[in-house]
């Protein structure tokens, strides 16, 4: 039935309009068609022996249009209907669970993603491998910490020249703040475009600090590499890796992850990339 339906909405003949629409256009009317006529079948329908696969084209419908409240609230709907503690089925249990999480935390409601977590606790209570699935839980809640826009990070540290570096002194400033270590071929990927912003903005008030998550026995490595790229910037290096005490503090669990601070000391974006560094920092010093 459900295929039936969407199969006939991707067929309406638009023979005025189509040629004036883009293919995105196109594609979001004829989603939501879809998921309106979905929509309404659940609700006739609330039993259907389809219904997982009706929710399922809702869930992916409602990403495509960036309608989060809705895509949680069947994502919730989903996951209390999930089999928990000793029956907990631990692929389909966590592909719904990681989904929720990480929608609350993209939309900014990490009050309910708290909640997940806490949820997810105490529904794996009584299965064989609570124990891991708990450390696995533990780590992605280290996210909750993760800055998000209009945040503060309190950052003080001795760098790797000995300097102190502290940034609630740096107001006025524009400052990008750099998780990376040498051994992370993205971040070194994307050092040209950081190298790029520092050597044009620098003198106009752009600043950078640096957070390596290398370890101890690479800081000889380190200290050459950062010379040899001409990386004047402050550095944070403790030999932790990814236990790093500020990866730790901040939720950090992939690099490069970048937080644009803006002059009233808040965060403005994060992990920019390629050439919208370079335009998000001269928006910022109002250039």
């Amino acid at each position: 039935m459900i295929n039936k339906i969407i199969i006939a909405l991707m067929m309406i003949a638009l023979p005025v309009n189509l040629i004036a629409q883009t293919a995105n256009e196109i594609i979001e009317k004829h989603t939501k068609d879809a998921a309106a006529a979905l929509e309404e079948y659940l609700q006739k329908n609330p039993k259907a022996s389809d219904s997982n696969d009706a929710i399922n084209f809702l869930i992916e419908s409602y990403s495509r249009l960036g309608m989060t409240e809705r895509q949680a609230e069947l994502l919730s709907a989903k996951y209390e209907k999930l089999p928990k503690g000793e029956d907990l089925v631990p692929q389909e249990f966590f592909g719904v669970f990681q989904e929720l999480f990480r929608l609350y935390l993209q939309s900014g409601s990490k009050d309910k993603a708290k909640v997940a977590i806490e949820n997810a606790k105490k529904d794996i209570v009584g299965h064989p491998d609570a124990a891991r699935f708990g450390g696995f839980i533990d780590q992605l809640g280290g996210q909750l910490n993760t800055p998000a826009v209009g945040d503060v990070m309190d950052i003080k540290f001795t760098g790797l020249d000995g300097k102190e570096t502290d940034l609630a002194k740096m107001k006025g400033k524009v400052v990008l703040i750099d998780f990376w270590a040498t051994w992370c071929g993205p971040c070194i990927a994307e050092l040209p475009n950081v190298l790029k912003a520092y050597e044009e903005y620098n003198d106009k008030g752009f600043e950078i600090i640096g957070i390596s998550l290398d370890n101890a026995k690479d800081e000889d490595k380190l200290r050459t590499f950062v010379k040899d790229k001409k990386m004047t910037w402050p550095h944070a290096f403790d030999g932790q890796g990814w236990r790093n005490s500020l990866a730790k503090k901040f939720g950090i669990s992939s690099i490069p992850a970048t937080f644009l601070i803006g002059k009233d000391g808040k965060v403005v974006s994060t992990n920019l990339r390629g050439p919208a560094l370079s335009k998000a920092v001269k928006k910022e010093l109002g250039l």
